[in-house]
């Protein structure tokens, strides 16, 4: 029995991504039609992923009942398959948003989801997505908290303490909440999340399907402590982008009123896709683990090693798990967009 909160849940609040999980969830690659090379290939990047996650925590993955056995050959032993109707594996986005309150309870913030702002082919090809996140929460027993918002959780990003990220581009785009103002979104990131301040970053990377998703252009670190991607080279068609982002960082102050010190990572060397759109490849885009941090490198040797060797900097209490995120992009996403954290309630 489903338990659903209506009124605003100004009690409860979206933990940091490092606050404890207790489990990882994910979305099997049943599609076939959303990559561009067979469904073989995907599935492979996708399951070294996935493993290199349950090295850390629990993995639960989403299945359509008819592939059950499949991916059960896939993942092996240790990971639970639930078998429930999906679309795609961007689970961060079609998932729930989990908060808790401090007190030991636990809920999930169930948005509304209309294909990244009907970006994709047909929005009724994702109607089984729109109703995942329920799903998932009448599976758990945990209550449902309907939030009056067209939002994906690859478009904000929390500290924990207050304080939220998320960009002009994707929440005030007119594909999402046409009718809302930036003050009355403001107001429902408040309630449903329990920040208070927010931190509004420009554009995001071109050529992006989600339409500037911040997952792929800055993530706090810890409490104060932002990774942002940045662009070197001018003549670049995300310089401008990445300058901009970059310099509202640096002018904005957190819940705490503090100036954030920002960690700069150099984006990887251009690729595109095979029909000339340029690839979303982002070291931002990693999972943080209960003690691992999962980080998708590009096949560019000189950014690759430089944002592993800053990974290792930042996060010394953790262990770095690269895995190659290449092929992911090709399906619009990357590792941090095909997992959601369950945290640990805390008393």
């Amino acid at each position: 029995m489903k338990t659903e909160i209506n009124h605003s849940p100004t009690h409860f609040y979206m933990p940091a991504e490092w606050h404890p999980h207790t489990c990882c969830w994910m979305a099997w690659p049943a599609r076939a039609d959303s990559w561009p090379f067979e469904l073989d290939r995907a599935r492979a990047s996708w399951v070294n992923a996935m493993h290199a996650i349950a090295q850390f925590e629990p993995v639960k993955v989403i299945t359509p009942p008819d592939q059950v056995t499949v991916a059960k050959n896939y993942c092996g032993n240790g990971v639970e398959i639930i078998p429930l109707p999906i679309d795609d594996i961007w689970l961060r986005d079609t998932g729930p948003t989990f908060v808790i309150d401090g007190h030991g309870q636990i809920a999930g913030v169930d948005w509304q989801f209309n294909a990244w702002g009907e970006n994709r082919e047909k929005l009724e090809d994702y109607l089984r997505d729109a109703e995942l996140a329920q799903r998932i929460l009448e599976y758990t027993h945990l209550p449902r908290q309907a939030a009056p918002l067209i939002l994906e959780g690859g478009s904000i990003h929390v500290d924990g303490m207050g304080t939220l990220l998320t960009t002009e581009k994707c929440l005030l785009n007119i594909n999402r909440n046409p009718q809302l103002s930036r003050q009355e979104i403001e107001e429902l990131l408040r309630q449903y999340l329990g920040v208070t301040q927010i931190i509004w970053l420009g554009q995001g990377l071109q050529d992006d399907e989600t339409a500037g998703h911040i997952d792929n252009l800055a993530g706090f670190a810890r409490p104060g402590v932002v990774l942002a991607l940045t662009c070197q080279d001018p003549l670049d068609s995300n310089y401008a982008i990445l300058q901009d982002n970059l310099q509202r960082l640096r002018q904005a102050k957190d819940a705490q009123g503090r100036r954030l010190e920002i960690i700069e990572l150099e984006q990887p060397s251009r690729r595109d896709d095979f029909n000339g759109l340029r690839l979303t490849t982002s070291y931002i885009n990693f999972y943080v683990a209960n003690g691992g941090i999962i980080l998708p490198t590009f096949e560019d040797p000189v950014t690759d090693q430089q944002a592993l060797n800053t990974f290792r900097q930042v996060f010394p209490n953790y262990q770095i798990v690269t895995i190659d995120g290449l092929d992911l992009v090709y399906g619009c996403g990357c590792v941090h967009c095909m997992t959601q954290q369950q945290p640990v309630p805390v008393v």
